[in-house]
């Protein structure tokens, strides 16, 4: 690896200390079907928003949840303390594609229908809404 990526990589190395986050990758989900779920949950106060995917009539919440509790678990783990009702905010929530399967159905007349199978990468963030706010502050 190059100086520059080397020293890029540190640099994302050393940020990704200071946040508190969860991923999950490959889930057999599309990931327009995950992002409705997430959307319902960004910005939303911890408690509410596994609250909110626990009654979700969505097959994709489980997950959603699963990596929401991964998040506040990580937060607990990096501050030493457990998180107090209203204190942890869902700060970025965002689903990336991940890869596609290509299978292949029998069609009519010795055709084949292709079938493609996608799969998506979930990550939650997790903060104070305080920290939250200098951060982005710095950011601008």
């Amino acid at each position: 690896m190059g100086n520059r990526k080397h020293l890029a990589a540190e640099k994302i190395k050393e940020a990704k200390k200071t946040q508190y986050f969860a991923k999950l990758n490959d889930v057999p989900s599309s990931p327009r079907k995950m992002r409705l779920v997430v959307d319902m949950i960004r910005g939303m106060e911890v408690n509410r928003a596994l609250g909110t995917l626990r009654y979700s009539n969505k097959a994709a919440s489980k997950d959603v949840e699963k990596v929401l509790r991964s998040a506040i678990a990580n937060w607990e783990q990096k501050n030493e303390r457990k998180a107090e009702a209203g204190e942890l905010f869902v700060t970025k929530a965002y689903v990336d594609e991940g890869v596609t399967l290509k299978r292949l159905r029998p069609a009519p007349q010795g055709r084949g229908y292709r079938i493609r199978k996608r799969s998506n990468h979930i990550s939650l963030f997790v903060d104070t809404k305080a920290a939250a706010t200098s951060t982005n502050d710095n950011q601008e």
